[in-house]
Order: C-alpha cells, then sequence, then structure tokens
C-alpha cells in the first residue's frame, strides 16, 4: 500500500495516508496503535484538542462511568492494565480523561492525530480508489481506507424552543459542557431531562444551587452506584487475575464477569429478592443481568422492574412525586438502566421541585425563566440533559460519499444498513467502529472496541498479503444481516419503548432497532468464524453494479451471518 506524503488535490496539497481515522476518542486511539503496529500509516483527525472523545467533552458535574473502572480499560497491553492506577470503583471523567492522556502518551499517540480539527466531507474518488477527507479551514487528507470511530453518543441534541435566544442566562448542554468551572451558587437552574447525564448531573447541582428545578418527560430507571474509593488489596487482586477476568468478560453477552445463569422465574422468590437486594445493595453493574430472561419474558421483567420500584417509592418521602419518579411507561432495561450517586433522595430537599413536562410541557424560553402550559419557572440557569442523535447521527451529520457520488444521508433515509456494524455496501474502503448492527452501547463499548478494531486490523492485513486494495460489503449479506439484527430484537423487550436505541428521541429519525442485541460473545464469534471462511460478506475489487438498484426477489449469494 501506498505511503505517498501527499496527492494532488483542487484545494492544495493533501496529507495522505494509508489508513484515515475520524476520531480519537478510545477507538480512534487504539485504531491507531493497533495499525501503526502492523506496518500502516495511519493518521486521526480529531475535533477535539485532546484525546479522550466523550470523556473529553462529558465534563458536567457527577459525570462518571457507569462500568466499572477495573473493567472499562483496554486489556490489550498487560504492562498497561498493571501500571496504572485507578481511585475509584467507578470513576469520574476527569480520571477517565487522564487515563486516555496517559495512553496516548504512553504509546507515542499524539504524533499521529491532528487536534482541533473537524471532518466535514469525506468523497471516496472511485479511479484513485482513495479517500479525500475535508475539515474546516479547508485542509485535506487522503488515504486508501477510512475508519470512523467518532463515537455511539457524539452528537449532542439541544432543543431549539420559542424565545431560547432571548433567554439572558447561560444555557450549557451536559455534552458540550465547558471546561472551565461552571459556579452555579446562589442561582436558581432547570435541568431539562432525566436520562442517564441527567440523573447524574440533578444531584450536585442540587448541592450547590440556590434552587433546583427537574423538567422531566420520562421517568427512567436507575440503579445506586455505591461508589467508593479503591482498596489497594482490592485492586492488585484484579491485576493478579486480569488473564482469567478478561476471558470471562470475553464470553459474556455485555462483556461483564459476573451472571447467575438462571431465569427470574426459576428461582423462588425470597432467592430471587435475595439475588437482586445484594447486587442493589453492592452496587452491581450486572444487576439486570442478574438473570438470564429479564429482557425476553414480560412477567419476568416485571418482578426486577417492581423491584426497582419498591425501592424508589421507599426512598423518596412525597408519594406523589415518588410515582412521578417511578417508571411506567417501558419495561426495565430496554431504554438505557442508569447509576446514579443519590438522585432519588434529591427530591427530598425543599430545594429542589420536579415538573412532569408530559402534563405541563414546556411552551418557551422567555428571558428569565421556562414557561409551561401552566405556569413560568424563573430561573438564572439551563442545563440540557437532553441525549444525543444516537449511533447514526456523528456519521451522518459528515457529509460521506460513496461510489457514485451516493451520500450515506440518502442510502440511510429509512435507517441504516451495514454488514456487521462495519461495512456499508456502496461505500468501499470504509468502516465504522461499533455502527449501528454492532453490540456497541448494549455492552462495556471498550471490549467492543477493541474486538472492532483486532477483527479489522486482521482483515487489513489480509488485503495487503494478497494485494488488494479495494473492499465493501456484499448487498445480499448486508440485507442478511440487517434482517438478523432486526429478528434478534424482535423476540425481546426492547422494541417495547421510545428509547434512543430506536432513534425515538429525533424527530423524523426512522424508527430501526441500532443495536445488535446478541451480545458481544455471539458478535464476536460471528466475526471470528466470518475471518476464518474468507470474509465471505465482503466483496474484494470488485467494481459491482449498483447495491441499490430495484428491488429483486432472487439474491445473488447465500447470506452468511
Amino acid at each position: 500500500m501506498t505511503t505517498d506524503t501527499a496527492v494532488d488535490d483542487p484545494a492544495g496539497p493533501a496529507d495522505r495516508y494509508d489508513v484515515l481515522v475520524v476520531g480519537a476518542g478510545f477507538a480512534g486511539m487504539y485504531l491507531i496503535h493497533k495499525l501503526r503496529a502492523l506496518g500502516f500509516t495511519v493518521h486521526a483527525v480529531e475535533a477535539a484538542g485532546s484525546v479522550g472523545g466523550t470523556w473529553y467533552w462529558n465534563r458536567y458535574p457527577g459525570a462518571r462511568c457507569d462500568v466499572a473502572s477495573l473493567e472499562y480499560s483496554y486489556s490489550f497491553s498487560e504492562p498497561l492494565q498493571q501500571e496504572w492506577e485507578w481511585t475509584e470503583r467507578f470513576a469520574a471523567q476527569p480520571e477517565i480523561l487522564r487515563y486516555a492522556e496517559h495512553v496516548a502518551d504512553r504509546f507515542d499517540l499524539r504524533r499521529d492525530i491532528t487536534f482541533d480539527t473537524r471532518i466535514r466531507t469525506a468523497d471516496f474518488d472511485e479511479r484513485a480508489g482513495l479517500w479525500r477527507l475535508r475539515a474546516d479551514g479547508g485542509r485535506t487528507f487522503v488515504g486508501r481506507f477510512l475508519i470512523t470511530a467518532v463515537g455511539c453518543l457524539s452528537a449532542a441534541r439541544t432543543p431549539d424552543w420559542p424565545g431560547q435566544r432571548d433567554f439572558t442566562g447561560p444555557i450549557y448542554h451536559t455534552g458540550q459542557w465547558p471546561h472551565h468551572e461552571v459556579d452555579f451558587t446562589g442561582q436558581r437552574v432547570a435541568v431539562v431531562g432525566t436520562g442517564s447525564s441527567g440523573i447524574q448531573v440533578i444531584p450536585p447541582i442540587a448541592e450547590q444551587a440556590a434552587h433546583l428545578t427537574v423538567f422531566q418527560r420520562t421517568a427512567n430507571f436507575s440503579l445506586p452506584t455505591r461508589n467508593r474509593p479503591l482498596l489497594p488489596g482490592e485492586q492488585a487482586d484484579v491485576k493478579a487475575r486480569y488473564p482469567q477476568i478478561r476471558a470471562m468478560m470475553r464470553d459474556n453477552p455485555r462483556a461483564l464477569h459476573r451472571r447467575t445463569g438462571k431465569g427470574v422465574l426459576q428461582v423462588p422468590e425470597q432467592v430471587r429478592r435475595a439475588e437482586l437486594e445484594q447486587r442493589w445493595r453492592d452496587g452491581e453493574v450486572s444487576f439486570l443481568t442478574a438473570f438470564t430472561d429479564v429482557l425476553t419474558d414480560a412477567d419476568a421483567n416485571r418482578a426486577v422492574a417492581d423491584f426497582v420500584r419498591e425501592k424508589i417509592r421507599a426512598t423518596v418521602t412525597d408519594p406523589v412525586v415518588a410515582e412521578l419518579l417511578c417508571p411506567q411507561g417501558h419495561p426495565i432495561g430496554t431504554k438505557r438502566i442508569c447509576r446514579d450517586t443519590g438522585y432519588f433522595e434529591t427530591f427530598n430537599r425543599d430545594d429542589v421541585d420536579l415538573v412532569d413536562v408530559r402534563s405541563e410541557p414546556i411552551v418557551e424560553l422567555t428571558p428569565g425563566g421556562v414557561r409551561t402550559s401552566r405556569r413560568e419557572y424563573p430561573v438564572d440557569a439551563v442545563v440540557f440533559a437532553t441525549g444525543y442523535d444516537a449511533m447514526t447521527g456523528a456519521l451522518t451529520r459528515i457529509d460521506i460519499r460513496g461510489r457514485g457520488g451516493r451520500s450515506l444521508r440518502q442510502v440511510w433515509a429509512d435507517g441504516p444498513r451495514s454488514y456487521l456494524g462495519l461495512a456499508v455496501a456502496g461505500f468501499p474502503n470504509m468502516f465504522t467502529v461499533t455502527g449501528p448492527g454492532s453490540p456497541s452501547v448494549l455492552v462495556n463499548v471498550i471490549m467492543a472496541i477493541e474486538q472492532h478494531v483486532e477483527w479489522l486490523a486482521e482483515l487489513l492485513g489480509h488485503l495487503r498479503d494478497r494485494g488488494v486494495t479495494r473492499v465493501e460489503a456484499d448487498p445480499g449479506h448486508q440485507d442478511a444481516w440487517v434482517a438478523h439484527v432486526a429478528d434478534l430484537a424482535a423476540a425481546t423487550l426492547y422494541p417495547q419503548a421510545d428509547s434512543w436505541f430506536i432513534g425515538a428521541n429525533v424527530p423524523g429519525k426512522p424508527r430501526v432497532f441500532l443495536p445488535y442485541v446478541g451480545g458481544l460473545d455471539r458478535y464476536r464469534r460471528r466475526c471470528d468464524e466470518i475471518a476464518a471462511a474468507g470474509y465471505p460478506g465482503l466483496r474484494f475489487d470488485d467494481p459491482a453494479p449498483d447495491p441499490y438498484p430495484a428491488p429483486d426477489p432472487t439474491p445473488t449469494s447465500d447470506p452468511v451471518v
């Protein structure tokens, strides 16, 4: 593969590499390290000022990982696992960002990253077989392969309400938090949204603000984190057993390593309650996976959901507020399960109010507050915890064009279609790490990232060894994979919730279940089988016809899923 440093471009000289990566979060960093070690020239372009991805942008008070820090970390380097010392059971944003920066420095990754540069367009040059990326300011990057590592939750959504530009106070979004300290002391603050970010940010703001008003559309299930400092002996014990622990995680659907292997209704009620009580008391990450059928059996799910609702009612002293905080419209786990530190207890404070925007919708922002259908709430600052255009938004915000100039936005207009969540028919030499159709957001995402990166690195080595310069998803195999992902989701309770898993939080977004629910263990095995069989779902050096002709009921190949 070529490693020329420049090619002719109408916009001027362009940097040229074997592989271009968009994003320098945990996926982008590992891509650089892994592909560089295999002899590829690789370069990442990152919109932020440093590495870290999600943990660079989400600096809001209370931001914390919901996976235990000793598990939410890279496993590819044993020296790295042994040398880094975590301070807390569930690491806060500053510590995770320091870890990301440590990784970047330890493996000298920054020399292959361009920071503060946002990619706006990506075009595939069919004649040359190259991707050409253009960034703000006109800088151009050219590469044989394009790998997106933009993150599943990075395209923040901020409401655009009437009067928003007239509001005289500051407006924040949890996913785009300022890098300076934000002091809410003495202020009246509104927090809009009670998803994962809202549930984390509400308690610390309540501690600081003079008064907090929380605007809730949908009550969400949340479990106590029970965070605490890590004891030296505890950390040393995990480090001594990392090989066994990581092996168990890789053979686990959620890439977490504790489960009972039993169904909720297969055990006596007292046994079930004891198991749930223990996990609730200990702040177990694997609370939902304590039993095998919580997300497939409605009665089993209801038993676990009722247990959590009992806990909410026992915590919140005002019974009216407690009922508003009890989720009723969706099975537990079918929206992203939240983790909190004193969230429900916060609503026992006299200086915290809860507004149900389903019965009292927000109408507008006024210069000095938030007006609902019933009244105006005077506030000095507004915090939007309104989430993201998940999994697809960060990709479709870039104007990506494949063969024939067809845009990814156009191809995905009715919902994303990909093979393994990694490759898209009609977009040669492009891969999407943790893309739609992969386990990504339903598992320990760093384990998912490592699996994707290692599989892609093996594929690129396979192509290089055989002198192949062009590869893309086969349309028939892609259709089969999309159907497989949909069938698996339909066999669960997930579709019963209006969640961002199906794009329900974005007006006009197609209702398609985005992640793969089969588990990382099953997904990993399928990917390994495909690689061992010579990648039957991919086309090599094949100027195939347009993958989007009029529908033909006769498949051109035998799909492999």
